[in-house]
């Protein structure tokens, strides 16, 4: 009988905690659909739902070419920065890890910044500023990836000062370039650099689809060794996970989507930071369920911030980037001041 209660105890547990795992992700579909519904239809213009779809009116103008792109782009690069942080957290074991922490987006700054000073037209359908960020992006990537791979085995630790030291040499190296550059130049990079997402049509869209669906597919197909890895590294590697194969694996998967998304939205910090933290607490640390959570929370919660950004009264318009920093600056100091148990 004892037996009988314990099971019977156990798999009421196991259904109240699928219960309540469902419930959170109706919570979060419902969440994302409202901001993005909201976001559509407002802004510095007023649209209308019924209106917009009347061909070649001025609704159907904002809502179909301006507004929605914009929404769409916002959910892949919201999803893509909490997919990016969630894996980088695990990777490094740090709880203040993020997609910027490695130095990927400071190296797309620095490539789109020598073309902004060089000058550039278009290539391949995409500008030479996008295409020099991701090749930037990549560069620095490569270097920590082939860090990760080296036989000397080098440890989590090293490998996130390695990239705090790339970046803070990426960062110097836009400063030679801004004062080598006229005004309207160092304008361009000073713009560029604060993120944004504003775009008109549906390429760039197009183009982090692509890259948000490898880099969380990569995440998921690495999911158990990433839930072992959770334990310590001593750890995962006495279960059989590989360290150095899930090292390269997921930092070059989340390096190129990194990557392809700071080439269309230029840096936009901290949503990775914020988004998977919160999201543990709601679904728990499980990559299978939290990846598909982050790509929610994340998207919803950058969308939300965009439509902040873009309502403001006039004259205080404000690029993305600087809200989610705004934002990310006073979580960040809580999750270091351990009041969500991240500093213990």
């Amino acid at each position: 009988m004892r037996h009988g209660g314990a099971a019977g105890g156990a798999g009421f547990v196991g259904r109240t905690a699928a219960r309540s795992l469902v419930g959170a992700f109706v919570a979060l579909v419902a969440v994302t659909l409202v901001v993005a519904v909201v976001a559509l239809l407002v802004g510095e213009e007023s649209v209308s739902l019924s209106d917009s779809l009347v061909e070649g009116s001025r609704d159907a103008v904002i809502l179909w070419r301006l507004r929605l792109p914009r929404v769409l782009l916002g959910l892949l690069a919201g999803g893509a920065l909490a997919v990016s942080g969630l894996s980088f957290q695990t990777v490094f074991r740090n709880p203040l890890a993020e997609p910027y922490t490695l130095g990927v987006a400071s190296g797309a700054a620095l490539g789109a910044s020598f073309v902004i000073v060089l000058g550039g037209g278009f290539a391949v359908g995409l500008p030479w500023i996008s295409l020099a960020a991701f090749a930037g992006a990549l560069a620095i990537g490569g270097v920590i990836v082939g860090l990760s791979a080296s036989r000397r085995g080098v440890r989590s630790e090293t490998l996130l000062l390695a990239g705090i030291a790339l970046s803070i040499t990426c960062s110097a190296m836009i400063l030679l370039l801004q004062s080598q550059g006229t005004m309207d130049q160092r304008s361009h990079i000073v713009q560029w650099m604060m993120g944004s997402l504003a775009v008109v049509g549906y390429r760039e869209v197009g183009w982090l689809a692509l890259w948000t669906a490898l880099g969380s597919a990569v995440l998921v197909g690495h999911r158990w060794e990433l839930d072992v890895l959770l334990t310590g590294e001593e750890v995962a590697a006495g279960r059989g996970v590989d360290l150095r194969r899930v090292r390269v694996g997921v930092l070059a998967a989340v390096s190129a989507m990194v990557g392809a998304l700071v080439a269309v939205t230029g840096p936009i910090g901290f949503v990775g930071l914020i988004v998977p933290h919160i999201l543990r607490r709601l679904v728990g640390p499980g990559h299978l369920v939290l990846t598909p959570a982050c790509l929610l929370g994340g998207g919803a919660f950058l969308v939300f911030c965009d439509l902040v950004a873009r309502t403001l009264p006039r004259g205080m318009d404000l690029p993305v980037g600087v809200v989610t920093a705004l934002v990310g600056g006073v979580f960040f100091l809580w999750l270091l001041l351990g009041r969500g148990g991240a500093g213990r």
